[in-house]
């Protein structure tokens, strides 16, 4: 059976480790020759690549493992890239989510303000690697979960229309692990769904298991009373916002009970509510920093000072397992369903043919072939037209330089109450961003 070759762009992430954990586990179903970690921070990264390297070395002998700052070393000879970089790194998501916070707006690092800053930041940083694999392995795929992917999908689909990239998130599978605990599954695969939206906006229409069975009413019956809080032992490690998140989750889901919502659509529904229980001074960003990033390189720090890896570990996250589904889809045509963004064509018939969406699709070799959703409601459908509009306009303002652009983006996000509040968060968020956007006139 034939190795793969895998570099994974964003090498100094917190993510890496179990990726690269997950990669070499699963290495009996998606074989691995080697592992390269690209970044092009060398100081972020030599700490997580040093430490990999030793436990790799100690664990898992036989799969090749380097590091580099090189995009032709990192690029050349590979069959997948696994792309999850975060331009600005914490430091910059976390003025994302305190600007807007300072005029009473969502701050939050994929959605409304945040979500089109960090966006801006992005698009240069994907390009950069899509040419980069154009250049050194033009048949390689990239597997893009750098956020905010709904941006990131509409500039790529618009800039490389002929990449080889899928733009994937792992929230839905996170939900969906949720909801099979919920259910008392052992697995979210013994879910068949359908779902429709954006990313970070959408809705489960339909949860049956593999024999037909309606497996909805009981999962409603439980996200009307309790959204997705069960008290699990993960639910009580969580962070105080994750269990705000999905305890609201019933709140969004009473505008529309025919359908179980995407946590993130608390952000554009129930604005007032997120920012009232915002902290202003400590946020999402704040947290990350002083738990997964300090424990992470915590670990990195304690492997390389030991020599050796014996008595440390890595966590390993759902966005893990579901690249490497993906990629065994796509290397071995099993034509799995994911929920995957995709552009519409029409699977959404009344909808932008344009909008990149996000649904599921079965993989095989020649990459994702979505599946018919046909009309969508009203609702859901006047707030998607809103939101991808905001996208559009967001890309339209990077290719074109654009400030006005950016402020109707802004003005337009169903986050921001108004105009002259969007300018003022737009010219803060400049002024942030000088060093990462294009000039904007």
């Amino acid at each position: 059976m034939k190795k793969f070759n895998i570099t994974i762009a964003g090498g100094g992430s917190t993510y890496t480790p179990g990726i690269v954990l997950m990669l070499a586990e699963e290495s009996y179903r998606f074989p691995v020759e080697e592992i390269k970690l690209y970044d092009n921070l060398a100081s972020r990264q030599e700490p997580i690549g040093k430490a990999m390297e030793i436990m790799m070395k100690e664990q898992h002998p036989e799969i090749k493992f380097s590091y580099t700052t090189d995009p032709e070393e990192a690029f050349t000879n590979i069959d997948f890239v696994f792309a999850h970089i975060r331009v600005g790194l914490y430091a910059m998501r976390e003025l994302d989510e305190k600007i807007p916070l300072k005029y009473d707006v969502v701050g939050q690092e994929t959605c409304g303000p945040g979500g089109i800053a960090y966006g801006m930041r992005s698009i240069a940083g994907v390009l950069e690697i899509l040419d980069y694999m154009e250049k050194y392995s033009p048949d390689a795929w990239m597997l893009n979960y750098s956020n905010p992917a709904a941006i990131v999908a509409e500039a790529t689909r618009r800039l490389r229309p002929n990449s080889r990239i899928i733009n994937i998130c792992d929230m839905p599978v996170a939900l969906e692990n949720i909801m099979a605990n919920i259910l008392n599954l052992e697995s979210r695969k013994e879910m068949i769904v359908k779902y429709y939206g954006l990313n970070h906006f959408g809705w489960w229409t339909s949860i049956t298991d593999k024999a037909g069975k309606d497996l909805m009413p009981e999962l409603k019956a439980f996200v009307k009373e309790k959204g997705y809080a069960k008290e699990t032992e993960d639910y009580q490690h969580r962070a105080q916002s994750w269990k705000d998140t999905y305890l609201m989750a019933k709140d969004v889901y009473a505008l529309d009970p025919e359908t179980v919502p995407n946590t993130y659509l608390k952000y554009y529904l129930l604005q007032d509510e997120v920012v009232e229980h915002s902290n202003k001074e400590y946020t999402r960003a704040n947290e990350v920093m002083d738990s997964r990033e300090k424990e992470v390189f915590d670990t990195a720090k304690g492997i390389i000072e030991k020599g050796s890896a014996e008595g440390y570990t890595f966590a390993v996250g759902a966005h893990a397992t579901f690249i490497v589904d993906l990629a065994c889809a796509l290397a071995f045509n099993t034509k799995e369903r994911m929920l995957l963004i995709v552009p519409n064509n029409g699977a959404i018939s009344n909808f932008d043919p344009e909008a990149m969406i996000e649904i599921p699709c079965l993989v095989g070799s020649n990459g994702p072939e979505p599946l018919a959703v046909g009309k969508i409601p009203e609702f859901q459908k006047g707030l998607m037209e809103q939101q991808v509009a905001v996208e559009k306009l967001t890309v339209d303002a990077w290719m074109e330089h654009s400030y006005l652009k950016l402020w109707q983006a802004l003005t337009l996000s169903k986050t921001v109450p108004s105009a002259k509040i969007a300018k003022k968060i737009l010219d803060e968020l400049i002024e942030a961003n000088k060093e990462y956007w294009p000039e904007l006139s």
